[in-house]
Formats: C-alpha cells, sequence, structure tokens
C-alpha cells in the first residue's frame, strides 16, 4: 500500500512523464518516425490516466483493466466527456497495430491529429485531478 506522501510523488513522476511525451513525440513526428511516435501518443495518454488511477487508489499491471476503470469510473458517470473514451480507445488499438501487426504505415497528418489528441487528452486529465484535490 502506497502511503499519501509517496502517492503525491509518483502521481507527479507520472504527469510529468506524460508532458514530456509531448516533446517526445513532437520530435519523433518531425523525424518522420511515425510508428514510434503513435507508440508514445499512446503512453503520453496511458502515464496521465495512471497518475488519475493512482490518485483513486486504483492499482493494474494491465492496460485494458486500466482502460476500462477510466471507462467506467470517469467516461460512464461523466467526469470527463466521452471523446476522450474514444481517443484513449483508439491511440490504445494504433498502438498495438503499429507495434505488432506487419506493414502498418501512418500518414504525417494523422499521427498529428493524434498527437493533438493526447495533449487535449492529458490537459483534460490534468485540469479534471486539478478539480479533485
Amino acid at each position: 500500500m502506497i502511503n499519501d506522501n509517496d502517492r503525491q510523488v509518483l502521481i507527479d513522476y507520472r504527469l510529468e512523464q506524460a508532458r514530456e511525451t509531448i516533446k517526445l513525440t513532437e520530435f519523433l513526428i518531425d523525424c518522420n518516425q511515425l510508428n514510434v511516435a503513435v507508440n508514445r501518443i499512446y503512453y503520453g495518454m496511458f502515464y496521465s490516466v495512471t497518475a488519475l488511477a493512482i490518485k483513486h487508489k486504483f492499482e493494474t499491471s494491465k492496460h485494458k483493466q486500466l482502460i476500462g476503470w477510466f471507462n467506467r469510473e470517469l467516461i460512464l458517470p461523466g467526469l470527463l466527456d466521452q471523446k476522450y473514451g474514444k481517443i484513449l480507445r483508439n491511440a490504445f488499438q494504433n498502438r498495438t497495430k503499429g507495434d505488432y501487426d506487419a506493414f502498418i504505415t501512418f500518414e504525417k497528418e494523422e499521427v498529428v491529429d493524434m498527437k493533438n489528441e493526447m495533449i487535449d487528452f492529458i490537459a483534460s486529465v490534468e485540469k479534471l485531478m486539478r478539480k479533485d484535490n
């Protein structure tokens, strides 16, 4: 069990990872490393959702369980707009395709759109976390 002081340190760490991932994704897009950028886009959102889960004392090592918790606890009750559930699901699916399927390519414009969704997603999670305090 994580004590409250350690919990906040871990939350701050995960949010900083999410913010750093935004910068890394922009660099990867500029270098035309689009599949890697798609991977990082998902992980930027994953880090922010992980911070939120830690705050709410939900722990799992499974991505699908974390996404399910996010939808059940935040999207269904209306604490976050439904679009964020779709953005996270699509990012997870794109990351999985890019990492595991053969011959998958993403168009630069499409990846830039995904990056912009990630930025909006992370900002919305951070805003919700501030409101919870």
